[in-house]
């Protein structure tokens, strides 16, 4: 079976897009940087190192030190589909990703968006 296009994706190539829409809205790069280590348990320089190696996103979510047991709380639509009906696991971290980065860039709280 094919794998999709996304899985196969470098973190980087995404990443920069993530910043400008943060940026856009008034957020920084570091409470991106905080959301994604959250999510990932990644720390700064390993994080920094996956943008330099160009890792895929299926490596980048493979390798990730610690998944955050409270990522299951994010609950919300995003491209058109409940992040909590997603079935296949990697496609559903990636849109957990997503919906931090959408919640963050809309202004919302900190505490709200690493669900403190």
């Amino acid at each position: 079976m094919k794998k999709h296009k996304m899985y196969t994706m470098p973190f980087a190539s995404v990443y920069p897009h993530y910043v400008n829409k943060v940026e856009r809205k008034g957020r920084t790069k570091a409470e991106l940087d905080e959301v994604i280590q959250w999510l990932t348990g990644y720390r700064s320089e390993e994080l920094e190192a996956h943008l330099e190696k160009q890792t895929d996103m299926e490596s980048f979510f493979s390798e990730a030190p610690t998944m955050n047991p409270s990522r299951s709380l994010i609950k919300g639509v995003i491209c058109g589909v409940r992040v909590e009906d997603i079935e296949e696991s990697l496609m559903r971290e990636i849109r957990y990703m997503d919906k931090l980065v959408d919640e963050l860039a809309k202004g919302k709280a900190m505490e709200k968006v690493l669900r403190s």
